[in-house]
């Protein structure tokens, strides 16, 4: 096992150089030749498939079962309220600054070093696989989705985002629809009963108060929001078509398959899902992994918030350093005690996991 220590200030060193190093989703190549250098570096064999990289524990074993640590490397292009340099890894007052230092370069190298922790022990129960993916931020399609066909099944995992290091145990899925409300075009002058702006009414309306009945003890219920609407180019011309975008958030109660179904049965329009592989994700409360986190006095919640979770078909906890409040903010921080914090805490939790 390496020092903790050792392996902290080299978690802190490679998440300054990688605030320093352009990485938007799909644009990730230069962050992932960081991580290359750091694997190599700790001489930890790896592979890579476009900007996903990925290790397996030196004593992997097919018999066992693996537990997954993923975190991503790509951000979200710098909030317009920067008034610092975004990719100037600046470091105040116990807090390091930069794009990405939050959500979620203080998670990946804290998974990063965790796994590094474990990465030569011999007698662990599980196998160990760390990914660290490209792509989260837009839901790409050569993020983590892309390497699951390289890995073995997998029995469990944890995801990095910031969480205050406590224990997000479900996490709402996402399903974004295009309505399209249909009529007939006319003249405005000529009367239209058929006027599909008018006929879209009772579909936004139907979206606006229905509840879907199974309401989950830790995401709550089911939220349908219409967030855009287009019609019409003209002022004197009645349109065919009335556009909607209609963004869903699903609790673990249900599939996105299951809500798409009961939105069809009920609107009158043409329905579209943009993507239907942006699930619910939740782990049970007795969940090994779980009670680690809560014999150290971690609490557990739902979050509201889309993570990598959304691909994977094995329960899941999401759990980092860092609060998901600075995410996507203008200078970004996370706290470098955060990130002691939290490597200290994945190895506890990963202990105690191992032991039971």
């Amino acid at each position: 096992m390496k020092n903790i220590k050792i392996l902290t200030e080299e978690a802190i060193e490679l998440l300054k150089s990688l605030i320093k190093t352009p990485s938007f989703s799909s644009e990730e190549d230069q962050t992932a030749l960081l991580i290359e250098k750091w694997f190599t570096q700790n001489s930890i064999p790896f592979e890579r498939e476009n900007n996903n990289i990925w290790a397996f524990n030196k004593n992997f074993d097919i018999t066992k079962p693996t537990l997954l640590l993923n975190s991503h490397h790509d951000t979200v292009k710098p909030n317009q309220g920067y008034l610092n340099n975004p990719f100037e890894a600046i470091v105040k007052e116990d807090k390091l600054y930069g794009l990405g230092s939050n959500d979620a370069g203080g998670c990946l190298v804290s998974l990063l070093a965790t796994f590094a922790y474990f990465y030569s022990d011999e007698n662990l129960p599980y196998n160990i696989i760390v990914v660290a993916s490209a792509e989260e931020e837009s839901s790409g399609k050569k993020g983590l989705n892309s390497v699951l066909k390289h890995l073995p099944e997998l029995d469990c995992a944890i995801v990095g985002e910031p969480t205050l290091m406590q224990l997000a145990i479900a996490e709402k899925g996402l399903l974004v629809l295009d309505v399209i409300v249909k009529g007939t075009a006319s003249h405005a002058a000529h009367n239209n009963p058929d006027n599909p702006i008018y006929n879209a009414m009772p579909v936004i309306e139907w979206f606006k108060n229905y509840t879907f009945e199974r309401i989950s003890e830790v995401l709550g219920a089911v939220k349908m929001t219409v967030t855009l609407i287009n019609a019409g180019k003209q002022h004197n011309v009645v349109p065919a078509e009335c556009h909607l975008v209609v963004d869903i958030r699903v609790n673990d109660c249900y599939s996105n398959l299951e809500i798409l179904e009961v939105v069809k049965e009920h609107v009158k329009a043409e329905v579209t899902p943009r993507s239907m592989h942006l699930n619910a994700s939740s782990i049970p409360i007795t969940h090994g992994l779980v009670q680690a986190g809560m014999v150290l006095g971690r609490t557990t919640y739902g979050s509201p918030t889309l993570s990598d979770q959304a691909v994977l078909s094995c329960q899941s906890l999401k759990l980092g350093p860092g609060d998901t409040l600075r995410s996507h903010s203008a200078d970004e921080f996370i706290y470098l005690n955060e990130i002691e914090e939290g490597i200290d805490l994945y190895i506890k939790i990963l202990t105690d996991f191992f032991k039971h």
